[in-house]
């Protein structure tokens, strides 16, 4: 299976389970990558046949900056039930990182890895 990614996706939002965060837009950054068979758009060279990764993107940046949860693990489970509900992909690794949360650390967040439950 191909991979599909977006790096560094970076999305201002409300996230965070102190009072303080509750006031303030905190960056995150998103790195996603999604498995898609690339054999058929690079055959045809037509854009239709391809997993848009900027349609996933507009998504993404759509959903994040409206959603308001406390735990980055919820927006990630969210973000990844979006991607893999409304797009063809067949499997994704998700990265969310939280930039500046923790004192000397450059990120925190977490990597969760989704399949396409069978039908």
């Amino acid at each position: 299976m191909d991979h599909v990614f977006i790096e560094g996706l970076q999305i201002d939002t409300l996230i965070g389970i102190y009072d303080w965060e509750r006031k303030i837009r905190q960056p995150l950054q998103f790195d996603i990558e999604m498995g898609f068979d690339n054999r058929v758009p690079a055959a045809s060279d037509d854009i239709a046949h391809t997993l848009d990764y900027k349609a996933v993107s507009k998504r993404l940046l759509a959903f994040v900056p409206e959603s308001g949860f406390g735990l980055v693990e919820t927006l990630a489970e969210r973000c990844a039930q979006i991607i893999l509900d409304e797009f063809p992909v067949s499997w994704l690794r998700l990265k969310l990182s939280k930039p500046g949360a923790v004192r000397g650390a450059k990120a925190v967040g977490v990597v969760i890895v989704r399949e396409r439950a069978a039908r």
